[in-house]
């Protein structure tokens, strides 16, 4: 039997296969509306339907890392330190990368302890390395020794160095606020060597232990911040041995570079109370192993069950590893510049030679030298620069601070021994406060201290102002006292002492404190309730003296640059006034 043939022709085709995709898309489209995908999109794509994890992952994340960005980066931190120190770039920068770098080996140990690998030391995620990091050798004999652990990442302690009242202490307290790990600050001042009166130098260690809450896994990877490490300088002593110097300086190289060191919470013995039934002394302490008590009715040393919940009757020990601890030495080297000028300056005299400082002289001095760019004194300072500084064209002089020409032989003549020098490869130098940044440490910082006694005034419903012609004497009598920011609030203090016990509880509103107030030639302006538009009116009177006298001595500091003499004639001078030459 045989069957007709049928024959179709070239239109009927293209209008069946035209017909039978408009079907299938309606139906897809009716099934599944909610999907604003088409599997034409994904046509001639190398993806799959299935998911093999022994195999790499394909598409556009396929090289992506697994951890995600860090939340914590160098410019985030800086950009707080911005908010509560002025000025010191350099050293915000220094210490951001620093604790930037310590934040991220801490997450990379703890990527190690649990057995992750991290995505860079794989080609792919779950794929063997290509190329093995230890190939066979071809000589023959033994095969070579290997060593299977991973990279080490070493740690980089810093030295932050700069008179006193510049910040040094207060950038470390505030990244103490915003990081995730413990952190301690001890005093090197009362650290003497071991077996003699005064502290060991473990108590920094004990402290940073006391801030972790006695955690040793979170205190391994903390960060101690050791202030006034100029104190510890060898000293030159008649007879016997240098312990407060050079003895403690041996005992801080151990610790600095990596050790294990057994710690004791020692006991508080301001209780003397007796735990009910036990008939024993009971301690407070801080460690959460002993359950708020030590040597309660729930130790070992009472009931003898071993309960690790409650502390013994002893004190307890703990054994903790420096080699992750973070050290960041603070001073302010006094005479340190000094020394500096010395190395660098010429053995020349005459006009036009760079001078030297007076080393008989025994007072300090904290002024920072200014240059011409392209004079002979810029091309000196720019040789022993250890760090590169984009040159500014629109400066007529450019500042330089002689602390950042440090070298490391500069601290072993200070009196730093070479072993403790060489374990702190990165040091960072602070300037000291001129007038402009004072004026700045007043008014910028999110907790400035106008801001502190204005909100101390508000809560006894008194408002308080300071004029911009005020703030700048307040700054100019504390660039007098030689203390940095720190003799800011003793001026404050002085003028705002008697207000302070005038203004609360009485009708004063208002206080004001105009350059007048600040030279001390008349008292407060105290304004009652109700006279608000007369107090404004008197700050707007003062800002526009201050602004007609800013402008006029603008205009004749222009007319003066023009001739101007050298800078370091400026500083010789400088340094006369200042007893040092």
């Amino acid at each position: 039997m045989t069957y007709p043939t049928l024959f179709i022709g070239v239109q009927a085709r293209l209008s069946y296969i035209s017909l039978s995709s408009i079907y299938r898309s309606f139906t897809t489209s009716a099934t599944s509306s909610s999907s604003q995908f088409h599997r034409s999109d994904f046509t001639g794509q190398p993806f799959t339907g299935s998911y093999e994890p022994g195999q790499p992952t394909g598409g556009p994340l396929g090289e992506a890392s697994i951890y995600g960005a860090p939340s914590l980066t160098p410019k985030v931190l800086k950009q707080h330190l911005d908010q509560f120190v002025v000025g010191q770039e350099r050293a915000k920068k220094v210490l951001s990368v620093a604790v930037y770098n310590h934040y991220q080996r801490i997450q990379e140990l703890q990527r190690r302890e649990m057995g992750e690998r991290h995505p860079l030391e794989d080609e792919f995620p779950g794929q063997q390395q290509t190329i093995p990091l230890h190939p066979p050798s071809p000589s023959l004999g033994s095969p070579p020794l290997l060593d299977p652990s991973p990279l080490t990442l070493e740690k980089t302690n810093i030295l932050l160095l700069g008179p006193s009242g510049v910040g040094k202490t207060l950038m470390a307290k505030t990244l103490a606020r915003v990081l995730a790990v413990p952190f301690s600050m001890s005093d090197c001042t009362p650290f003497t060597q071991a077996g003699y009166i005064g502290e060991d130098a473990e108590v920094c260690v004990q402290r940073l232990l006391a801030a972790a809450n006695y955690d040793v896994a979170r205190a391994e990877h903390g960060i101690i911040c050791l202030d006034e490490v100029d104190k510890i300088a060898t000293a030159k002593v008649s007879h016997g041995k240098d312990v407060g110097g050079e003895g403690v300086q041996q005992a801080l190289l151990k610790i600095v570079e990596g050790t294990t060191l057994q710690i004791q919470a020692k006991q508080e013995k301001s209780s003397s109370s007796r735990s009910p039934g036990a008939g024993q002394k009971v301690y407070p302490t801080n460690s959460p192993l002993s359950g708020g008590i030590m040597g309660g009715p729930s130790s070992p040393a009472s009931s003898g069950t071993g309960n690790t919940s409650s502390g013994p009757s002893k004190a307890e020990t703990y054994n903790i590893n420096t080699d992750n601890i973070l050290f960041i030495f603070t001073g302010a080297f006094v005479g340190l510049q000094k020394l500096i000028l010395n190395r660098i300056a010429k053995g020349s005299i005459g006009f036009g030679s760079p001078i030297r400082s007076s080393a008989s002289s025994s007072k300090g001095t904290d002024i920072t030298i200014s240059a011409k760019p392209g004079s002979e004194e810029s091309k000196l300072f720019e040789k022993h620069l250890p760090f590169f500084t984009p040159a500014s064209p629109d400066q007529a002089t450019t500042q330089y601070n002689p602390l950042d020409l440090l070298e490391p032989t500069d601290l072993q003549t200070y009196g730093l021994i070479p072993e403790l020098v060489g374990r702190i490869p990165v040091s960072a130098a602070l300037s000291a406060l001129d007038e402009e940044a004072l004026v700045r440490v007043l008014t910028e910082p999110r907790n400035s201290l106008i801001r502190q006694y204005e909100q101390l005034f508000q809560l006894s419903g008194v408002e308080l102002r300071f004029t911009s012609a005020a703030l700048r004497e307040v700054a100019k009598s504390s660039l007098g006292m030689g203390t940095g920011a720190r003799g800011l609030r003793t001026c404050c203090e002085r003028l705002l002492t008697e207000t302070m016990f005038e203004a609360p509880g009485s009708s004063i509103k208002y206080v004001l404190i105009n350059e007048a107030v600040a030279r001390r030639k008349i008292a407060p302006i105290y304004l009652a309730r109700g006279q608000q538009h007369k107090f404004h009116s008197l700050i707007a009177e003062e800002e526009e003296q201050w602004e007609a006298s800013v402008k006029k001595n603008r205009g004749e500091s222009d007319d003066g640059d023009q001739g101007g003499t050298g800078s370091f004639e400026e500083y010789r001078e400088k340094s006369k006034a200042a007893g040092v030459m």
